[in-house]
């Protein structure tokens, strides 16, 4: 019988379009570099854009539905073959795919011609992935991984709401917070299996010991934890009893991330930066709650952005990073190049954070958050678009 590697070596058609990450990573990262200082300039200098979305509308709906949802598909594209043993989506129909993503940008970008068409043509892209990942879990009888297709689903259909609160001129936000929601359960999810199985695999290569502790009640308490405190937040984002819910799940995945030898690997920035990206969940729930307690002191915008900017950032790129790298056949390793794309990254996530008390002016402070976040974007680009056009063994 043959096997899904031997399946993918026999693909002869272009390189790009052989894996899922090589398309999506590349493009989302050359959409992040693009948007984040064009978001800059429009809050900066006014620079108008002809979308539909106007302002912090626009912003976050592209980095949210364009950029993450671009990490997304081309995370799981590449995951989840290996969840299912069945042959990967490569050639026309990934670029079929792919090509529905750019028409999406396309439309939104331009989407002040023609509100309800940009809507519709960006909306496509999630719900046909979402009846791919539905597709593939069902076939392998992965059951395991029905959680990450209702995600996705639910993923599809805030952005569905995102687009009729828009074009009825209603409150955008409990939108932006439910696919802000399923994000930040991806990453709990997701982020919660591999970092500790990463952690393990890399001490386990250096004969380091003892190992990362299994899967047990603790991290299944967190992971319910978490779950009620972004449902909360999402419902009630600025109730007490989501402040204290959060406040519990913040220091369930302390305990958690205790247990998963984090300083052991201090030294491998590729593994560590997972640990660093999960610990951002734990801030997040922190700066959250006490925004809420404080009545105040911290904005909620500032707060929010160590989800969106600290823990959504860092772990897209992180995975981005590790995937590009083991599936073109390269060493799991990060040198300066890779290392200088994660301080970029965290540098600007916490100038955002605290640009509300640093000692310059305001609009500057988020001028250079947004541009350290843009230059990691790039660094990317500049160090992985060879491995993904350039011919080289595949992986399985």
């Amino acid at each position: 019988m043959t096997t899904s590697a031997q399946k993918m070596r026999a693909y002869e058609g272009p390189l790009f379009f052989a894996r899922g990450f090589r398309p999506f990573f590349l493009s989302a990262a050359v959409f992040a570099g693009i948007a984040m200082p064009l978001w800059v300039a429009m809050l900066v200098h006014d620079v108008p854009v002809p979308s539909y979305l106007e302002g912090s509308a626009w912003h976050i709906h592209e980095m949210i539905f364009g950029y993450v949802a671009a990490v997304v598909v081309g995370f799981l594209l590449t995951a989840v073959p290996n969840w299912t043993g069945r042959l990967p989506v490569v050639g026309g129909p990934l670029m079929a795919l792919w090509l529905l993503w750019i028409a999406g940008r396309v439309a939104i970008a331009f989407s002040a011609f023609s509100p309800l068409f940009g809507a519709v043509i960006d909306s496509a892209f999630l719900v046909v992935f979402a009846g791919l990942i539905w597709r593939e879990i069902a076939s392998g009888k992965n059951k395991r991984n029905y959680p990450v297709a209702v995600l996705v689903s639910l993923f599809a259909f805030a952005n569905i709401a995102y687009h009729y609160l828009a074009l009825n001129d209603l409150d955008i936000a409990p939108a932006e917070r439910a696919a802000l929601g399923v994000i930040a359960i991806l990453i709990a999810l997701i982020g919660g299996r591999v970092t500790p199985s990463f952690t393990r695999n890399w001490m386990a290569s250096k004969r380091l010991s003892p190992l990362p502790a299994s899967m047990g009640n603790v991290d299944k308490a967190s992971m319910a934890l978490s779950v009620v405190a972004v449902v909360l937040w999402v419902l009630l984002p600025d109730h007490i009893l989501t402040a204290g819910v959060m406040v519990l799940a913040a220091v369930s995945i302390l305990l958690r991330m205790a247990r998963w030898r984090t300083f052991a690997v201090a030294g491998e920035a590729i593994v560590v930066i997972l640990h660093i990206a999960y610990l951002w969940l734990a801030v997040w729930f922190f700066l959250m709650a006490f925004s809420i307690f404080s009545d105040g002191a911290l904005d909620a915008a500032s707060a929010l952005h160590a989800l969106s900017a600290g823990a959504i950032g860092t772990m897209t790129m992180a995975m981005m990073t590790r995937a590009s790298l083991g599936h073109s056949g390269q060493v799991i390793h990060a040198g300066g190049m890779i290392k200088a794309i994660y301080g970029s990254i965290i540098l600007g996530a916490i100038i955002r954070i605290f640009a509300n008390v640093l000692p310059v002016d305001y609009m500057q402070a988020v001028g250079v958050a947004g541009m350290l976040y843009a230059l990691g974007m790039v660094l990317f680009v500049i160090y992985f678009a060879p491995m993904f056009i350039k011919k080289n063994v595949l992986s399985s």
